[in-house]
């Protein structure tokens, strides 16, 4: 990137600066770009910089695309600036979530029209981009080898209502026309999906042939459709035609926690129905009267989309921390 951008080319809204306290006012304003176990980077309109943590400062309270506040000069970190939306999964065995980006406005979910296309996981994704506040989009890749791409198409749409679903090659330039309406001077994307479904191709092919830090590919084992993992680390990169994109790990195994409004979002055909059981308490799995029930009885719903709907509410709620007891203990 040769000229350094402006802050509103970085993302910088009204959102943040109403945040900033009058004694604040001889700070300057950075993006994270990057963040390391132990050390952190920003962009500020002077270019890339190199942030002088505080004292025991949890890298882990960071995302990429955060907002901050630095004293010029010293570029000491002062204070974190709160974020307009988040994206932050469960581990597996964790009961803390990993922030994955922060003030995203779009999340591009990468998949292929191979055996890497899994309903399942997409759905985890979707949810995550709902409850995060950001838009979510289907970037299907791979549609040349496939023997009906459209398929591919008709089945990612009837995942969530009005999904956007795009068909690209990652590895043309022709790409970053068609992901064009959500990228853009100011805005920002993050991209998601497994390894190998050319994540990163299509992270580089945004960024551009002149654009900073490309990103290394990898292939598939086209058995199974699962890839190497070549993106290690989260990292802020300059789009060619405005705005930024936030590469990600490849991410196999997704757990949802505190995703109540996601889910419902993503299901909403099947939460709609709710309010017509005849037990508020209903549990639409056996109850008389149910709503849901009925609709599947009728065939205006799905039954697998249903019991997936009840997998992943069953797992949030196990995973979801709520206060409870004298001082706000909070327990599972």
């Amino acid at each position: 990137m040769t000229d350094a951008p402006t802050l509103a080319g970085l993302g910088w809204s009204g959102f943040f600066a109403e945040q900033c306290r009058p004694d604040e006012a001889a700070l300057e304003p950075q993006r994270i770009a990057t963040v390391h176990r132990a050390r952190m980077g920003s962009l500020s309109e002077a270019g890339p910089v190199k942030l002088v943590l505080p004292v025991h400062t949890n890298t882990g309270d960071y995302a990429v695309g955060d907002w901050v506040l630095v004293e010029p000069g010293t570029q000491l970190l002062r204070r974190r600036l709160d974020r307009r939306t988040v994206l932050e999964r469960r581990r597996e065995g964790s009961a803390v979530p990993q922030l994955a980006a922060a003030n995203v406005d779009a999340l591009f979910v990468v998949t292929s029209c191979n055996a890497d296309f899994n309903p399942t996981r997409l759905e985890r994704y979707l949810a995550l981009a709902n409850q995060g506040g950001a838009e979510p989009v289907i970037v299907l890749t791979k549609a040349d080898v496939a023997g009906d791409a459209e398929r591919y198409r008709r089945e990612a749409r009837a995942l969530q209502r009005d999904l956007s679903v795009v068909i690209v090659n990652p590895r043309v330039a022709e790409a970053s026309t068609h992901l064009a309406p959500w990228c853009g001077p100011g805005r920002t994307v993050a991209v998601v999906g497994s390894s190998g479904v050319g994540k990163s191709t299509l992270v580089n092919t945004l960024v551009g042939p002149d654009g900073d830090a490309p990103q290394a590919t990898g292939g598939i084992r086209e058995h199974d459709a699962k890839g190497r993992h070549t993106t290690t680390s989260r990292s802020l990169h300059a789009i060619a035609g405005g705005g930024w994109v936030i590469d990600t790990p490849g991410i196999r195994s997704l757990q949802l926690g505190d995703a109540a409004e996601g889910i419902d979002t993503l299901f909403a055909e099947i939460t709609e129905l709710a309010p017509d059981c005849r037990f508020r308490d209903c549990t639409h799995a056996h109850e008389p009267g149910c709503a849901v029930q009925a609709a599947v009885a009728e065939g205006r719903l799905d039954p697998e989309r249903v019991s997936r709907w009840r997998t992943l509410r069953a797992e949030n709620r196990g995973n979801t921390i709520v206060p409870t007891g004298p001082r706000g203990n909070k327990k599972r």
